[in-house]
């Protein structure tokens, strides 16, 4: 069992995941970042200086003007971190789609130039006009 556990901790996916996980990892405190530092500011100052941070609703105990300070009196629903944190996502979620449409692209080329590499010059020559006249439509 513990020869099956090496092999298994050893293979390459498993390396790679880990990486991948260190990556995504500073990947999210850039992220965080982003939208802490730049996006926010400007958020707010499109919606006339609302601070998202210190958006609450305090659900128990005496009202109070910080997000801090109602955690500390009760129950407190702190919905502004949940937009900060919506956005942090879709930021994220933009920014892998963009990043595996870049990979889908470069690996659809080298599928083509692979295609190619098979046909007879008139062939090839057939397919790349075939090709452009696809891309003016």
């Amino acid at each position: 069992m513990l020869k099956e556990f090496k092999e298994f901790a050893l293979k390459g996916n498993m390396i790679d995941l880990a990486i991948g996980v260190i990556i995504g990892g500073a990947f999210g405190g850039l992220v965080n970042s982003i939208v802490n530092d730049i996006f926010m500011p400007v958020i707010g100052l499109i919606t006339g200086g609302i601070d998202f941070s210190n958006m609450f609703i305090q659900l128990a105990g005496e009202k109070k003007a910080t997000l801090h300070a109602a955690k500390e009196a009760g129950a407190t629903i702190s919905y502004g971190n949940f937009i900060t944190l919506l956005i942090n996502f879709l930021i994220i979620a933009w920014i892998l789609f963009l990043f595996v449409k870049g990979i889908n692209k470069i690996r659809r080329q080298q599928k083509d130039a692979e295609n190619l590499t098979g046909m007879s010059l008139e062939e090839k020559l057939l397919t790349e006009i075939r090709d452009l006249l696809a891309n003016k439509k």
